[in-house]
C-alpha cells in the first residue's frame, strides 16, 4: 500500500473512532437534546401499535379447528402470566430489568466501541429495547442509527410505562419459534397448555428460547428449540434457572432437576388447519361476517371504512365459535373422506369424490361439513368462484322429488292420486321421458306415493305439467335452496333464487324436468331444504357462526361483537311437510339402509347420468330425522374421468355408496340420541287429481262369483284373489328392495 493510501486509511480509522465516541456520548446522555427533540415527535406509544393478532376458529365446544394469521398470537394480560415466568424471562434476557431505566448504557457503549473498532456487532439490548425493536417496524434493521433510535425509544417507554406494563407488551410481542408469537401461543405450541398453567421448568424453557428461537441460516448458529438442538437448549435452561436463583426469584430447593417434555414440532403460524377438510368452514365464516357488516368478503368498495374479511381475520384477533360439532365432523370425515379406511369409498376408484353436509333442523346450525380435503381447493359441497364464474352445483336427480312432492301436496294433490307412468315424448323433446330402466307394473295408474318410493320419473313430469315448474322451484326456494344452475347450451349459469321470483325462472330456463332433478344445486342448500322438511316446514337459515369475539390488543380482554340470530320462519305448511315425511320414511328401509336400532328416518336417493351415456355422473342420498338432516353426494374430482363407477366397473347410484355413507354417518351422529317418531299420512288432497287411467277390472275366474267378485278360497282371508293367502302386502307383492339399482341413469 502506498504512503497516501496509508494516510487515508488512518484518517478513516480516526474518523470511525470519533463517530463511535460521539454515538456513545449521545447514548449515554439519553439521546441528547437534539435527538429527543427530533425523535419524540415520531414515537408511537404501545397502546397505539396495531400488533398483528391471528384468528382462532373454534368448534361448538370451544376446541380449535382452524387458526388464521401471518403471526399466530393471542394477547394475554400480565395477570394471566405466572410471576415465575416473568422472572424466568428477566433472568434470560435482562437480569437488571427491574432496576435500570430501560437502557443499558454501559453495554451499548461497549457494543458500539466493539462494532466501530472492528469487533462483532452486538445488540446489548434490555427487555425494553428488545420490545421497542420488535414493536416498531422502523427499528427492524441492524444499523447504528437503529441502535440510537432504540435507546431513545426505550428510555421514553420507561418514562411512560411501569415495568409491569413493559413486561406485558414484551411477552405478547416476542417470537418464541415454531411460528408462535407471544407467551400464550408459545405455551400452547410447546406444551399444549395456556401460559397461566406453565410450571417453573416449562417457563424457563420458553424464556431460554427467546435469545435464538430458530437456526440462523447466515451464521449457522443453531436455535434453542429442544427438538433441533437439545444439548444447547438444556444448557440455556440451566442458565435461566441459575439466574433466577441468583436473583433470589427461585428457592434453590424448588429448582427443577429434570428438563420438561416438549411437544413435537408443529407450525403455529399462518393458516393452520386451512388445508384440511375443516378449512372449508373459513369461507363461510368470511361470507357470514360480510353479511353481518363487519367486513367485505372480496374487494373493498371505494370509500368504505370496513376492511377486507381475509385481511382482518389474519391481523385483528378474532375468536369465532362455530356450529361445527367435533364428534359429528369426525364422523362425517370418517364416512366421506376416501383416505379414511372407515369410509365406504376407501377401496373404490380414486376419482370418486364425496361431499356431506349435516344440519340441526331446529336451529340451522351446520353440525358437520365435508366438501373436500382442503379449504383452499374446490369445495364440492358448496359454491366456488373459478375463472370469475360461480360454480359448484350438482344435478340432484330424483332426490329433488322431495320438493316436487311437497309442491303437489300444497296444490291439494293427494299422495294417493294416480298418474300415468308410461314413457312418452313431450312436444319439442328429442328423447322420451322414461323411468330410468324401470317398467312399472302400475303403468298408467301409479299412485304418487308409490311413484316416489319407486322413483318413477314420468309421473313427476306430469305433476309438473299440472302445477307448473314455477311452483316446484318456489317450493325448493322456500325450503332453503338459494341457487340453481341452468343446463343449456352455453353451459351452467347460476340463478340466484333469493333475488328471482319463481315465475321469472320457470318454465324458462327451468322446465318440467325440474320435477326430477335435472338442474344443479349445492349439497349445503339441499341439506338446508331437508332440514326445513324435518322441522315440519319451519325454515332456519343454515349458518356456521355462533359467536364472534374480538380481543383488545392491549388488555387481552375478549368482547363479543357478533353472533347468530336464529329466526325460524314457517315457510312450508306443517301438514304439507308431514305428508311428505310420511312418504319419505318408507324409502331407507326399501333401499336396505334403515338406521340402527329401527330408528325412523325419512330419505330419498337420486342419480343423474353423464351426458347421453348410460353411466352416471352424480349420485345422492339425502334424509333426516327430527334431530339431524344430512345430504350426501358422490361425483368425480377428475374432469378426465367424469363417470362414477365402482371397483369392478358397476355404476354408482344413489341407493349404493351414497346411501352407505349416509347410513354410517347418521348411525354415528344419532348414537345415544333418543328415538323420535315420524308422522303418518293424514290423507290430504284430492285423490282424483292425477292423469292416471284406472285399468278395467279383470273378469272373475271362479265358478260362482258373488256380485262379480270371487268369494275367498280360505275363510278369513281379507285379500280375495291373492295367490298368497294372508300375505299383508297384497297382490302386488312386497315393495322392491332396491329401487335405485344399477342402470338407473337419468334419475332414480
Amino acid at each position: 500500500m502506498d504512503e497516501a493510501a496509508q494516510k487515508r486509511a488512518k484518517k478513516r480509522k480516526r474518523m470511525n473512532v470519533v463517530i463511535a465516541m460521539f454515538a456513545v456520548f449521545v447514548m449515554l446522555a439519553g439521546g441528547g437534546v437534539v435527538g429527543i427533540t427530533y425523535y419524540s415527535t415520531n414515537i408511537v406509544m404501545p397502546n397505539q401499535i396495531p400488533l398483528p393478532v391471528g384468528t382462532t376458529i373454534l368448534d361448538s365446544r370451544g376446541k380449535t379447528i382452524v387458526t388464521l394469521g401471518q403471526q399466530a398470537r393471542t394477547i394475554v394480560p400480565l395477570s394471566k402470566v405466572p410471576q415465575h415466568v416473568q422472572w424466568a424471562v428477566a433472568a434470560a434476557e435482562d437480569r437488571s430489568f427491574y432496576d435500570h431505566d430501560g437502557v443499558d448504557y454501559v453495554g451499548i457503549a461497549r457494543a458500539a466501541w466493539n462494532n466501530f473498532t472492528g469487533g462483532t456487532k452486538q445488540g446489548a439490548s434490555t427487555i425494553t429495547q428488545q420490545y421497542a425493536r420488535n414493536a416498531y417496524q422502523n427499528l427492524a434493521d441492524d444499523s447504528y442509527q437503529r441502535k440510537l433510535k432504540e435507546a431513545i425509544f426505550a428510555s421514553r417507554l420507561n418514562d411512560e410505562f411501569s415495568k409491569e406494563e413493559i413486561m406485558q407488551h414484551y411477552l405478547n410481542t416476542i417470537y418464541f419459534g415454531r411460528g408462535a408469537y407471544g407467551i400464550e401461543m408459545a405455551a400452547l405450541t410447546f406444551f399444549g397448555k395456556s401460559a397461566e398453567k406453565l410450571d417453573v421448568g416449562e417457563g424457563a424453557v420458553l424464556a431460554g428460547m427467546i435469545k435464538q428461537p430458530v437456526n440462523d441460516p447466515q451464521t449457522g448458529v443453531k436455535g434453542y428449540d429442544p427438538a433441533q438442538n437439545p444439548e444447547a437448549a438444556e444448557d440455556r435452561w440451566n442458565y435461566v434457572l441459575n439466574g433466577m436463583v441468583e436473583k433470589k426469584w427461585l428457592d434453590p430447593a424448588k429448582r427443577p432437576a429434570t428438563y420438561p417434555t416438549v411437544a413435537k414440532p408443529r407450525d403455529a403460524s399462518a393458516s393452520v388447519g386451512v388445508k384440511t377438510p375443516k378449512g372449508n368452514v373459513v369461507n363461510y365464516v368470511r361470507a357470514e361476517m360480510d353479511a353481518m357488516g363487519l367486513c367485505h368478503d372480496g374487494a373493498v368498495p371505494a370509500g368504505s371504512a370496513k376492511p377486507n374479511c381475509q385481511t382482518t381475520l389474519a391481523t385483528d384477533g378474532y375468536k369465532i365459535t362455530t356450529s361445527i360439532d367435533r364428534r359429528l365432523q369426525d364422523a362425517a370425515e370418517a364416512a366421506a373422506q376416501q383416505e379414511k379406511k372407515s369410509s365406504p369409498l376407501s377401496d373404490q376408484p380414486e376419482n370418486l369424490q364425496a361431499a356431506l353436509v349435516s344440519i340441526d333442523p331446529k336451529t340451522g346450525r351446520v353440525l358437520a361439513y365435508y366438501g373436500g380435503n382442503s379449504g383452499v381447493g374446490i369445495d364440492y359441497a358448496g359454491k366456488n368462484i373459478i375463472g370469475g364464474k360461480l360454480v359448484g352445483g350438482h344435478p340432484p336427480g330424483s332426490s329433488f322429488k322431495v320438493y316436487t312432492l311437497a309442491a303437489a301436496i300444497e296444490a291439494k294433490i293427494s299422495i294417493e292420486s294416480h298418474w300415468d307412468s308410461t314413457p312418452f315424448k313431450p312436444e319439442g323433446f328429442k328423447d322420451q321421458v322414461v323411468n330410468a330402466g324401470r317398467n312399472p307394473d302400475c303403468k298408467k295408474y301409479c299412485e304418487l306415493a308409490h311413484s316416489t318410493v319407486q322413483s318413477y320419473n314420468v309421473p313427476f313430469y306430469h305433476v309438473s305439467a299440472k302445477i307448473g315448474p314455477d311452483n316446484i322451484v318456489g317450493m325448493a326456494r322456500q325450503a332453503g335452496v338459494t341457487t340453481m344452475w341452468t343446463t343449456g347450451g352455453k353451459g351452467p349459469e347460476p340463478v340466484d333464487l333469493t333475488k328471482k321470483k319463481p315465475e321469472e325462472v320457470a318454465p324458462s330456463p327451468f322446465f318440467h324436468v325440474v320435477a326430477y332433478g335435472q338442474y344443479p344445486i349445492t349439497v349445503l342448500d339441499h341439506a338446508n331444504g331437508l332440514a326445513t322438511l324435518a322441522n315440519r316446514g319451519k325454515y332456519n337459515k343454515a349458518h356456521f357462526i355462533v359467536k364472534i369475539e374480538q380481543q383488545d390488543k392491549q388488555t387481552g380482554v375478549w368482547k363479543k361483537i357478533g353472533g347468530e340470530q336464529i329466526k325460524p320462519a314457517q315457510r312450508i305448511q306443517a301438514d304439507v311437510a308431514d305428508e311428505v315425511t310420511s312418504v319419505l320414511k318408507k324409502i331407507p328401509g326399501a333401499n336396505n339402509h334403515s338406521l340402527a336400532g329401527g330408528r325412523a328416518a325419512a330419505g330419498k336417493t337420486g342419480t343423474w347420468q353423464y351426458g347421453d351415456t348410460k353411466q352416471n355422473a352424480d349420485a345422492w342420498m339425502v334424509g333426516y330425522t327430527p334431530e339431524i338432516a344430512t345430504a350426501v353426494w358422490i361425483g368425480s374430482d377428475n374432469p378426465k374421468k367424469p363417470k362414477i363407477l365402482k371397483a369392478g366397473g358397476g355404476d354408482v347410484s344413489g341407493g349404493g355408496l351414497p346411501a352407505d355413507i349416509w347410513k354410517q354417518y347418521m348411525d354415528k351422529a344419532l348414537d345415544g340420541v333418543k328415538k323420535s317418531t315420524l308422522p303418518d299420512s293424514k290423507g290430504l288432497g284430492n285423490r282424483e287429481a292425477g292423469n292416471g287411467e284406472k285399468p278395467a277390472a279383470p273378469p272373475p275366474n271362479c265358478a260362482n262369483p258373488v256380485d262379480g267378485v270371487c268369494p275367498p278360497t280360505n275363510p278369513g282371508d281379507p285379500d280375495p284373489g291373492d295367490p298368497n293367502p294372508g300375505d299383508p302386502d297384497g297382490p302386488g307383492g312386497p315393495v322392491i328392495a332396491d329401487p335405485d339399482r344399477p342402470g338407473d341413469n337419468t334419475a332414480d
